[in-house]
């Protein structure tokens, strides 16, 4: 079994969150006595196999900067861009130019700002199953529920067979230099990319889904902010 190599942490964290209907963006709302952003941070930032992360914010941020983040690796600051995979690209840009890639190609793990409640468990688990993968992959749980296809008025068309479904989660790994490029063929072509893995996929590539835990919630909605603070404090009480 080959040694598995560090890796570096995109955090895309410039979105708005409208549905939150806050007076600011939900990776800054309060959680647990933390930013929700913090939280997502702190997943990464002492992990043993972690080189450094790279959060990629909007331009006129005026969160960030108030933020008391401890980090025992290098972490960095990118603007931002006009959706998810502008903001993961620009991350990656960065990465590239600050690492002068050439024959080394390092695993980056890409995680939503929005999802605090990530398991070290499943982030281990992630990097101990992709680490000698020819493409990589990410974490995700199987559907339970019945899954309804709608039409625009909301009247259900079918309903779909949930065998084989699975919600996409995060951290999604996959290496740099892949991912970058999938990612800008992706954008170049107009094509909608809502992860890291569907520009991969578009690329012609078959990503890995490694089964993590459900409660590793993305905050959508007031209600999730609850939610999420129960399963961190279910785990501090664990502890």
């Amino acid at each position: 079994m080959t040694e598995m190599e560090p890796v570096w942490v995109v955090i895309p964290a410039a979105g708005v969150g409208a549905r939150m209907v806050a007076d600011r963006p939900k990776q800054y709302l309060s959680l647990a006595g933390r930013t929700v952003l913090e939280h997502s941070v702190n997943s990464f930032s002492h992990h043993p196999l972690v080189c450094g992360i790279v959060v990629a914010v909007a331009l006129e941020d005026a969160y960030w900067p108030e933020l008391e983040l401890q980090s025992s690796v290098p972490l960095h600051c990118v603007p931002g861009g006009e959706d998810r995979a502008h903001s993961v690209l620009n991350a990656l840009n960065f990465l590239a130019a600050l690492m002068q890639i050439g024959a080394h190609d390092p695993w980056v793990l890409v995680h939503d700002a929005a999802r605090p409640c990530v398991r070290r468990e499943d982030i281990d688990l992630l990097l101990a199953r992709l680490h000698d993968d020819p493409v990589g992959g990410l974490l995700g749980v199987p559907v339970r529920d019945t899954m309804k296809r709608a039409d625009d008025v909301g009247l259900i068309v079918r309903t779909e067979p949930r065998a084989g479904l699975w919600h996409a989660l995060t951290p999604q790994m996959f290496r740099l230099q892949h991912l970058q490029s999938s990612l800008q063929r992706a954008l170049d072509q107009g094509v909608s990319v809502t992860d890291e893995s569907s520009a991969i996929e578009f690329a012609g590539r078959v990503p890995r889904l490694i089964e993590g835990h459900a409660d590793n919630i993305k905050i959508t909605r007031p209600e999730d902010l609850a939610l999420a603070e129960f399963y961190l404090q279910q785990r501090e009480v664990a502890l």
